[in-house]
């Protein structure tokens, strides 16, 4: 398709947007009365109107029935999370029995790797991405300290060439086998956060069995936004925030993926508690653990239903409209994005990097773009125009105009406040 840098064009992809009518569906935060361009779906999605429905409902059920809700509120409590298995499993590619909804990110890998990591004297080593978002690093290395390493020596980064800004699948692959019988664990982001690049996740976790390792994903930036194939891969463990490209709210629970092969094992270890129990004997409260015969059996406590609540609002129309379809308006709004980027610099004269991979299959929503010459100061100035964006330093503003509330005139938009702030200098 030819592009144009016009208002009139850009209308004219939103009325040919089947996806158009869900933006009515979100609540834009107002800036000088108008609503936002907002960019930002990759750090906290916007607020879906029914949100507070579904909260509300589960106040009046408290309000009614007090403790009788856990089994006569209309969406009882006691299985909540159970309505996220089936819905979730198709955003993510897997089976129902192979997903669950319990506590946030950064507490659910750590609770993978009491089962996924378990060093050697040998095998102990864990290969990560360079700089990969700080919550993993931290984690990582106390897991290590934990198990009496030395994160110096087991860990081991992956690391981008010089003068390059992402990383090239064959050197992942090549780490993977240098490291090879040491390898313990392959933990990666799915896509990176800084840079939006997308890693080949099929071919690095069949790298990582192929030496003996288990192989992980943190799919914080990935859930929601690209295409996942978790159980054709045959990935052992992964986990998600629900509050990026999934809108949950703030800080809300996270999703887990624990491969089919792993369940029914009982020398598994594995942090237990009475949730994850078998649900029809959990209530009589037995001395002694017995496993769900599915991924909730790596649940502990009861699920937190009112911080669910929003992210079930969230869910169920990401099964209404379906990956496909997300995914397909995603690559043309970004690709549209993409032609303003360029067509801004050419008018004023600046440099402009995209620092996002440029095949498709490496990049998905995010566009993080080296603003060169530029400061902070630009940065404000779109904040304070109505654009919400995120400036990384030194100087990188990162775009990710999710496809479900983001529209083609609003990259439009962007492109005029993006000049205006350059020319006004």
């Amino acid at each position: 398709m030819q592009f144009q840098n016009s208002r009139e064009f850009a209308k004219d992809l939103d009325k040919k947007d089947k996806l158009a009518k869900y933006r009515n569906e979100f609540i834009f935060p107002k800036v000088n009365g108008k609503e936002v361009i907002y960019f930002v779906g990759n750090s906290l999605g916007l607020q879906p109107k029914k949100a507070q429905d579904y909260v509300n409902a589960v106040m009046k059920d408290w309000a009614e029935l007090g403790v009788e809700g856990h089994f006569y509120a209309e969406k009882p409590w006691w299985d909540y999370h159970e309505r996220f298995s089936e819905k979730l499993a198709k955003i993510v590619g897997a089976e129902s029995s192979e997903v669950t909804v319990m506590n946030t990110l950064t507490v659910n890998l750590h609770l993978l790797m009491v089962s996924f990591y378990r060093p050697t004297e040998k095998r102990y080593k864990i290969i990560c991405e360079e700089k990969a978002f700080p919550s993993d690093q931290y984690m990582i290395a106390s897991q290590v300290r934990f198990h009496g390493f030395d994160p110096s020596d087991a860990i081991v980064e992956i690391k981008k060439r010089e003068g390059e800004h992402n990383f090239r699948t064959e050197d992942i692959l090549e780490k993977i086998h240098e490291v090879g019988e040491e390898c313990a664990l392959v933990l990666i982001g799915g896509v990176n956060y800084y840079t939006g690049q997308v890693f080949d996740m099929e071919r690095i976790t069949r790298a990582g069995h192929d030496v003996g390792a288990f192989v992980g994903w943190d799919l914080a930036h990935a859930a929601g936004n690209i295409e996942l194939k978790l159980s054709e891969w045959d990935v052992d463990f992964a986990a998600w925030c629900s509050y990026k490209y999934m809108n949950s709210g703030p800080g809300n629970a996270s999703g887990c993926y624990i491969n089919k092969k792993y369940h029914n094992k009982k020398d598994i270890p594995r942090f237990e508690g009475w949730w994850g129990h078998k649900k029809e004997r959990r209530f009589l409260m037995e001395p002694e653990f017995q496993p769900e015969p599915s991924a909730n059996a790596w649940q502990i406590s009861n699920a937190p239903v009112l911080a669910l609540a929003p992210y079930l609002a969230s869910l169920e129309m990401f099964d209404e409209v379906g990956m496909p379809a997300l995914i397909e308006k995603r690559d043309k709004i970004v690709a549209y994005l993409e032609f303003i980027l360029h067509e801004i610099d050419k008018e004023v004269e600046s440099n402009f990097e995209i620092i996002t991979p440029q095949r498709q299959e490496e990049r998905a929503t995010q566009l993080s773009v080296f603003l060169h010459g530029e400061g902070r100061e630009l940065f404000k100035y779109l904040m304070d125009n109505g654009v919400i964006t995120d400036w990384r330093e030194p100087n990188v503003i990162r775009l990710a105009p999710a496809p479900f509330y983001c529209s083609f005139e609003d990259m439009y938009e962007f492109g005029q406040i993006l000049k205006r702030g350059i020319l006004k200098k």
